[in-house]
């Protein structure tokens, strides 16, 4: 894309369906917010400008409307940079009371002192703009930690130099597509700097000639959105049983509560926020953190991102396109937290079944429930659910049309695979090769293997029933029957393998078995035995790749980390990266062959990270593979077994288990899956929680009774510090009481306002 010739194919086209009318309005509006913070702070002003007018703080806490404030919140039409916490305006009190300044060359200052020289940068920047000494910019390294918000001031005060986009992401994805720097040499520069270039690149193109800023930003949003196009549903109760659903149908909005905690904008982590949580409700005994991380990702989500609304477990009020970012509204009696979304009601109805993980306020929303909810809105097919619902940045039909196309993984629009595959998918892409790691039962195996049914076409079947998905699994497996009898080093017949290829990394796992080496095997003339050179795994799927080009041949090694995975690559290890691959082949020192690896070879492994009886992965081979985090999906937990979640009953003991143990020693959402669906019987959960949890939380405490008691509580007898053993009827009673009641109560006092979590929004 040296010259941006892809931008330029179908551009006029594009042109020709944008609805300009509707972006000369909303440049408009952004005009009118400019004029009040050029009002409100005017250029001249700035070097007097003092902190409590600049900062953004606790809301409620002072009078007035600072510059940061203004910014975030008050400036959307402009340009958002809503989203991550308030470290991205450099200086900021907390909602401690303390003030905070981020660059760490002024961390040691007094917090005026490091006001003056945060302003000063700010004054040398604006003068430089005024000038068009744009170059002095870089200079300004107290700027730099705070770069979407310079850009956007920058902006503000000099229309017309700077394209209201302050994403520094958005703005490296907008100038590739046009040709520009591309995204690896664009590393270390200043998102102002880049915003520049963009604009010249834009200049180029007669086409825009007469188009105002704000109208090529909202064109290239409309059709060249970097944000992905799959990005997290998720359900939002509009208070307890649709309390305030009225109010936010009206006001195009939604909300939630845990008011206590202030600003979401004030966290700079999860944990940080299941701190103040744990504060307010100390009674908790598991899911602040979930919490945490659920209200965060509520706090980010992003303009075009869906909400849907509900009302209990089972009706749908809505389908909101989000439209402007978080905000935190002190004035209001409760559930403070806003998000602004267009709503469509259009897609209201009721399910068949509960869906017991809408028991919450917030859950997310899995691709094949969403798709559930397209094929029952009433007036339009499930293919166009997109129509006023995604089209908040003014995309049309044939915006709608390249944004939903099928990739690499057809079976599926990009739109509908599951997140983690997706994830899985695009680091294979970038990598070559992944480590699926987490506690044991978390689906690293079946996360591996969606990816495999992704990579062969057949992503639809990733939700299809497990004899449907084993059908096709054994049929990408099978080695094609010309491959008898090859595999020699040298031989005559053609070494053959299958598109995937499954194997199981042990102790006594060698490079004779992965790459090459000689192998018993019968004489000719029948008499004895006699060592053969033969291909092992690794080199078969090489043979096999390079004679399909076109295919992705995919090695999933489960038990990665079980091996000795330097004495089984060996020299290939320098192979795997991706630009080495096809071009760089090295001499195998038993055959004397040369050797390269295809690019067309994919590895997954899988790694139990509460296994002890492994060894350290060593940093060269580390480097050459991605690692992803695979935890416990609560959410596909959407069941309960007499009243009790299974959810909070996996999360209440998870949290035990990560006091005691640390996070790898989890427990994942398959002890509570059977035929991947969740338990549903009192026999079914007895069953799994004596046979197959206790005696993993046994193991993981060592066989210490005292122990063992502080994860399983009042479960663990005193006198013999076992178990007890109780009447599956009476054990959902019991696990309740241990692992969720004390988490999930929630009261109210006499003023309405909540007293714990409100888990049951829903």
């Amino acid at each position: 894309m040296a010259e941006g010739g892809q931008f330029r194919e179908g551009l006029a086209a594009r042109i020709a369906h944008f609805d300009r009318e509707g972006a000369q309005h909303a440049a408009n509006l952004a005009e009118v917010e400019r004029k009040q913070v050029l009002a409100l702070f005017p250029l001249e002003s700035w070097g007097g400008l003092d902190l409590e007018r600049y900062a953004l703080g606790p809301d409620g806490r002072r009078s007035g409307l600072s510059f940061c404030r203004l910014m975030e919140y008050g400036t959307d039409n402009f340009g958002s940079i809503r989203g991550g916490s308030a470290a991205k305006h450099i200086v900021y009190q907390h909602r401690s009371g303390q003030w905070r300044v981020v660059p760490s060359a002024l961390r040691g200052l007094e917090v005026e002192a490091a006001w003056a020289q945060v302003r000063s940068e700010f004054v040398t920047a604006f003068d430089a703009a005024r000038k068009g000494a744009y170059e002095l910019l870089d200079d300004l390294e107290s700027l730099s930690y705070g770069q979407a918000l310079t850009t956007k001031a920058l902006a503000v005060y000099f229309p017309g130099e700077f394209l209201p986009v302050f994403s520094a992401a958005h703005v490296r994805h907008f100038t590739a597509l046009l040709g520009g720097r591309p995204r690896a040499y664009s590393s270390g520069v200043r998102t102002w700097r880049a915003n520049r270039e963009l604009l010249a690149l834009l200049g180029e193109y007669e086409e825009f000639k007469g188009w105002s800023p704000h109208e090529v930003m909202d064109f290239l949003y409309a059709f060249h959105d970097p944000r992905p196009h799959d990005r997290v549903v998720w359900k939002v109760a509009p208070g307890e049983r649709a309390s305030l659903w009225d109010d936010c149908l009206q006001n195009r909005r939604i909300r939630i509560a845990w008011d206590e905690v202030g600003s979401l904008g004030q966290y700079e982590s999860d944990q940080e926020l299941k701190a103040a949580l744990d504060q307010q409700w100390p009674r908790s005994t598991g899911g602040n953190l979930r919490l945490a991380r659920q209200m965060l990702a509520f706090r980010d989500l992003e303009r075009g991102d869906l909400v849907v609304a509900n009302r209990g477990k089972s009706e749908v009020l809505a389908v909101g396109t989000v439209v402007g970012g978080y905000a935190y509204e002190p004035g209001a009696q409760t559930h403070r937290h806003t998000v602004s979304v267009d709503w469509d009601t259009s897609y209201a109805q009721s399910f068949d079944a509960p869906r017991h993980a809408w028991q919450q306020t917030l859950a997310k929303v899995p691709a094949t429930l969403m798709r559930e909810i397209r094929r029952g809105r009433g007036r339009r097919d499930a293919d166009e659910f997109l129509g006023p619902v995604g089209d908040a940045d003014g995309a049309d039909e044939a915006g709608v049309v390249e944004k939903a196309a099928a990739v690499q993984g057809a079976g599926l629009p990009d739109d509908e695979l599951p997140d983690d595959v997706r994830k899985v998918r695009d680091l294979l892409e970038h990598k070559g090769q992944v480590v699926l790691q987490g506690p044991p039962g978390t689906g690293k195996t079946r996360l591996a293997l969606n990816v495999a049914l992704t990579l062969a076409g057949r992503a639809d079947l990733i939700e299809a029933t497990p004899a449907e998905r084993a059908a096709v699994l054994a049929e990408l497996s099978a080695v094609p029957e010309e491959a008898e009898g090859a595999g020699e080093a040298g031989g005559s017949e053609e070494a053959r393998a299958a598109r995937l290829t499954m194997v199981t990394f042990h102790p006594s796992y060698g490079y004779e078995d992965f790459v090459e080496g000689f192998r018993p095997d019968t004489a000719a003339d029948g008499a004895g035995l006699h060592l053969k050179m033969k291909d092992g795994v690794f080199l078969r799927v090489c043979a096999a790749a390079e004679k399909a080009s076109d295919d992705i041949f995919l090695i999933v090694v489960d038990e990665i980390n079980r091996g000795d995975l330097p004495r089984i690559l060996g020299e290939l290890i320098t192979l795997l990266e991706l630009d080495k691959r096809g071009s760089v082949s090295i001499t195998l020192p038993t055959s004397g062959r040369q050797q390269t690896v295809p690019p067309n070879v994919r590895i997954i492994g899988t790694m139990n990270s509460a296994d002890r009886s492994v060894g350290h992965i060593d940093s060269a081979i580390r480097r050459r593979f991605a690692f992803l985090d695979v935890p416990p999906d609560l959410d596909s937990l959407d069941g309960e077994v007499e009243g009790l979640g299974l959810a909070s009953l996996l999360e209440g003991l998870n949290e035990r288990l990560d006091a005691q143990f640390g996070p790898d020693h989890l427990l994942g959402q398959a002890y509570l899956l059977s035929d991947d669906r969740p338990l549903a019987t009192a026999e079914q959960l007895s069953h799994a929680f004596h046979h197959e949890i206790v005696p993993l939380v046994t193991d993981y405490c060592l066989g210490r009774p005292e122990m063992l008691r502080a994860v399983l509580g009042e479960l663990v007898d005193d006198r013999t510090g076992r178990v007890v053993q109780t009447n599956p009827r009476d054990l959902p009673g019991m696990l309740a009481k241990v692992f969720v009641t004390a988490g999930t109560v929630e009261t109210a006092d006499e003023d309405g306002a909540s007293a714990e979590p409100e888990w049951n929004e829903g």
